[in-house]
């Protein structure tokens, strides 16, 4: 008698049996304890896949294009699953070859198998996200000072501890790398780490600050920025944060070589000084925003268009634990910015253009990058701020 394995059953028949049935390929005799090694092996679902493909496309060529392998890989799939289940899966008498019985039996339970398995990434992180103790998020300070109560508001069904951290970018990027933070909202920074992603935000454009009551006309180029300010000293952001490195770059593409006298960190001293007459400085809308009470006592002066003229909004996480709910902070960003901070905005400061904040395309998450923080200047420990929602 010999022993014979029929999608995952076994059946045991005799000789005659055997070749009185020719659908069944009998590909080799085995031992009972043989069967039982069999039966307790897990399906390949590499292969199996590759069989409901073939099923659906109709035959092994279209199937390998559109699994994007060789057909001859497809066919050693196929037939390294005959081989294991004992069974032949298509007729190869016709053309193009036909599913058997035992074949149709496999593409309906193969397909359940495939489709669960595709499942199990997603179902996986959203029951973890839905049962997250904490999410620790990191924004830049304009960031988190305008958009992050939404945020946060948004969030607070997601987690029973949200950690919002606000501090410089290389900072953030930093702590994200050390895992102290899941989820990072920066501005553009490389980094060599595949598992973390990039997905864009929005983009804004650079605006001059003058002093209150300074004779300003509009600038035809970048360049007339030279005249504009005069004989001001220029109130820069520190170079130790992106912001100030970009700006930098931006006015020596530019052509315009400013004093330096005075660097901060964050915008409210800044404007004070060239409130008070001391200076002038580039700044953003959203650091603008976020310092408003001092809009009245500035000018604004928006910038023509021109290369390394704006910067750019992302968030970075790590793609395999963190994706849906990164999704859900571009969506609320993307709202909020639309619905209440732009409109808010252009109220405040109508000499802004109409792009001075775009949202970018959407696009999907692409391998990021986040400087580590030169050992010359240790980046600042971001403030923390923990809310129970």
């Amino acid at each position: 008698m010999y022993i014979i394995e029929i999608c995952s059953l076994v059946i045991f028949v005799d000789e005659e049996s055997v070749m009185k049935a020719p659908s069944v390929a009998l590909s080799e005799a085995v031992s009972p304890e043989r069967a039982q090694r069999r039966l307790r092996s897990l399906p390949d679902l590499h292969a199996i896949e590759a069989f409901v493909a073939v099923c659906d496309a109709g035959s092994m060529a279209h199937a390998a294009h559109r699994l994007d392998v060789s057909q001859s890989a497809v066919s050693q799939l196929i037939r390294s699953l005959e081989r294991d289940y004992g069974v032949l899966l298509f007729d190869r008498d016709v053309r193009p070859a036909r599913p058997t019985h035992a074949g149709r039996m496999l593409e309906r339970m193969g397909s359940d198998l495939i489709d669960q398995a595709r499942s199990v990434g997603q179902t996986l992180r959203q029951r973890v996200r839905q049962e997250h103790a904490e999410i620790r998020l990191g924004c830049v300070d304009s960031f988190a000072a305008t958009l992050g109560p939404a945020i946060v508001r948004g969030l607070s069904g997601a987690a029973r501890h949200l950690q919002m951290a606000s501090g410089l970018t290389p900072a953030l990027s930093a702590q994200l790398q050390a895992r102290e933070l899941d989820i990072v909202i920066c501005t553009d920074s490389p980094i060599e780490d595949p598992r973390i992603t990039q997905r864009p935000l929005f983009s804004e454009a650079w605006v001059a600050v003058f002093p209150k009551g300074a004779a300003l006309r509009p600038l035809r180029t970048v360049a007339d920025l030279k005249v504009r300010c005069g004989a001001l000293p220029m109130a820069r952001y520190s170079p130790r944060s992106v912001i100030g490195q970009q700006i930098e770059r931006f006015l020596r593409h530019a052509g315009v070589d400013a004093e330096r006298r005075f660097d901060f960190d964050t915008t409210e001293p800044l404007l004070s000084l060239v409130a008070a007459g001391l200076g002038w400085a580039i700044s953003t809308p959203l650091c603008l925003w976020q310092s408003r009470g001092w809009l009245k006592d500035v000018q604004l002066l928006a910038m023509p268009p021109s290369h390394l003229g704006r910067r750019d909004f992302f968030v970075y996480c790590r793609e395999a634990e963190w994706a849906s709910m990164a999704d859900e902070v571009v969506r609320l960003t993307r709202s909020v910015l639309q619905s209440d901070i732009i409109p808010a905005m252009k109220d405040s400061m109508p000499m802004l253009a109409n792009d001075a904040v775009a949202m970018a395309p959407q696009s999907t998450p692409r391998g990021g990058s986040l400087p580590t923080p030169r050992s010359s200047a240790p980046p600042r420990r971001p403030s923390k701020r923990s809310i129970q929602p």
